[in-house]
């Protein structure tokens, strides 16, 4: 039997996933991040600015939807200077459009820089206490729980930029998704394409996603070089999020996947011309093809793999990386 990863039916829509602008510390309004976007290919962005949920409906029309978001960040406590200190970076996407509430918040900290300009709107439960973020496994989880059961889909940031190590997001639990590629701090030198924290996750048993963003702001060249590719019916609203909450996605920044799927015991993929296509399990079973424009690859299952991620490379050493899927889902459904 044929059981597709990625739907056959429905088209690609190309989405950055976190993105900053002039409502906290970008450099671009949200109306020129519509107009670079759009000139680049893209169809969705996600608003994702620091600690204020600010919706841009405006900005929606038959090529382009906005989808409302925030990021939170937690920070290392101590004495020492802030770049010497951990942080924490989440993002939180609202599934439905007219969710505005945020899922955690505090009267009068966190809101910093050009947002505090956008405190008057932000919607919140007046009827809870203000929400005290604690940089702490717990205190983590919490949020990423609170954001979840709100509505939200949360992905875990740039570990490399935030100087969190192993132990540090080992203990993060329940999000939905991390960033395996965080484009703009590549551009700023740090090493944040993230397969090995991705594989980290997935070898403990973790079930998320994964995605690639530019997390631009605008002060170096730092946009339109990570993007995740969602496979959904239509360009609306609900359509987006629910391809998200499905994984109907891949994350890249330069190939092209085309189809992926599994049938008699073998995981296929078609891509655009690619120089290698990877199979990573979680057992150590790696497998690798190498040639010139390879289009297709098939790689064999296991029922003891626990889990299988395919990643496309092409000639500039650029990825595509799909989600994992994992052995236990599909058993039913392939004959070994």
């Amino acid at each position: 039997m044929k059981k597709y990863l990625i739907p056959p039916t429905g088209r690609f829509f190309k989405a950055n996933l976190h993105c900053h602008t002039t409502v906290s510390d970008g450099m671009k309004t949200p109306e020129q991040i519509k107009a670079l976007y759009t000139a680049n290919g893209y169809s969705v962005v996600a608003f994702t600015d620091h600690d204020v949920l600010v919706p841009h409906p405006e900005l929606q029309d038959g090529a382009f939807l906005p989808l409302n978001g925030f990021e939170a960040e937690i920070e290392e406590p101590g004495s020492a200077d802030w770049a010497n200190r951990k942080q924490c970076h989440l993002c939180f996407i609202a599934k439905d459009p007219e969710n505005l509430t945020m899922p955690f918040y505090h009267r009068t900290r966190y809101i910093w820089g050009g947002a505090e300009h956008y405190r008057a709107q932000l919607r919140y439960d007046d009827s809870q206490p203000d929400y005290i973020r604690e940089y702490s496994h717990a205190g983590i989880s919490d949020m990423i729980r609170r954001g979840r059961e709100a509505g939200f889909f949360v992905t875990y940031n740039h570990p490399a930029w935030s100087r969190e190590d192993y132990p540090d997001y080992m203990g993060y639990q329940g999000m939905d998704a991390m960033e395996i590629m965080n484009y703009g701090c590549c551009c700023e030198g740090y090493l944040d394409y993230n397969p090995r924290v991705y594989d980290d996750l997935l070898h403990a048993g973790r079930k998320l996603y994964c995605i690639a963003a530019d997390d631009n702001h605008g002060r170096i060249p730092d946009e339109c070089g990570g993007w995740t590719m969602i496979k959904a019916e239509g360009l609306d609203y609900k359509s987006i999020t629910k391809a998200l909450e499905l994984g109907h996605f891949y994350a890249s920044w330069g190939p092209e996947i085309r189809d992926l799927w599994v049938e008699d015991g073998e995981i296929h993929i078609t891509c655009a011309p690619a120089s290698r296509i990877i199979a990573t399990y979680g057992s150590r079973r790696s497998r690798m093809l190498q040639g010139e424009a390879l289009t297709e690859g098939a790689f064999p299952l296991r029922p003891d793999d626990g889990y299988v991620r395919i990643t496309v490379v092409d000639e500039q050493g650029r990825c595509a990386d799909t989600n994992a899927c994992f052995m236990e889902e599909i058993l039913n459904e392939i004959t070994f």
